[in-house]
């Protein structure tokens, strides 16, 4: 419990210990990366998806390309499937929340594109949809987990398993690893001058 300077400091002191860690992940983030990358050049998009806390942090994610991260550049196509809400609650009266995702996917993913699924258990059933639609169609999969990597470990291309069991601290390396990832696409597609 979060409820006295002592313990805001802990917590605090916690999240800066496993910041500290995610450097033992720079290939896993450069490889993940990469496939953003990759789509991103050959015409394609990156979709993002999550559930709570991760779909806040998908359309987070999903602005950085579109909008701008750190330069002004050309926007970078992507697009969180957490937005619609039309979409998000016909699909899940028709089909089931499970598929919420996993529809989308099938609507608008082309083969060449990136599907990045967040899920801090790497067990949300809406996502692991996705992904599983996701390979089915050639859409190359880049999870962002806890450290379990859930199911979603095994239907990934790339995982991205932050080295925590806590909620709060998965999402806040989520979003760093996420930002470090922006900035390699955006200097890669969009450099200065360009």
């Amino acid at each position: 419990m979060i409820n006295s300077t002592d313990s805001i400091r802990a917590y605090f002191a916690e999240s800066a210990r496993l910041l500290g860690r995610l450097d033992s992940m720079a290939a896993d983030v450069r490889r993940a990366a990469d496939t953003w990358i990759d789509a991103l050049s050959s015409g394609g998009k990156v979709m993002f998806c999550g559930n709570g806390g991760s779909a806040a942090d998908s359309q987070h994610l999903a602005a950085e390309l579109m909008g701008r991260f750190l330069s002004d550049r050309a926007p970078l196509p992507a697009l969180a499937l957490t937005v619609d809400t039309s979409a998000l609650t016909a699909i899940a009266n028709d089909y089931g929340f499970e598929h919420v995702f996993a529809r989308q996917v099938r609507g608008i993913g082309r083969k060449g594109d990136v599907l990045v699924g967040l899920s801090t258990s790497g067990n949300s059933a809406n996502v692991v949809k996705a992904f599983e639609a996701a390979r089915q169609m050639g859409i190359t999969g880049v999870a962002f987990t806890g450290a379990s990597g859930g199911a979603l470990g095994a239907l990934a291309d790339v995982l991205v398993a932050v080295p925590h069991e806590q909620t709060s601290h998965i999402q806040e390396a989520h979003i760093a690893i996420g930002h470090v990832m922006c900035g390699i696409a955006e200097a890669a597609l969009c450099p200065p001058g360009r």
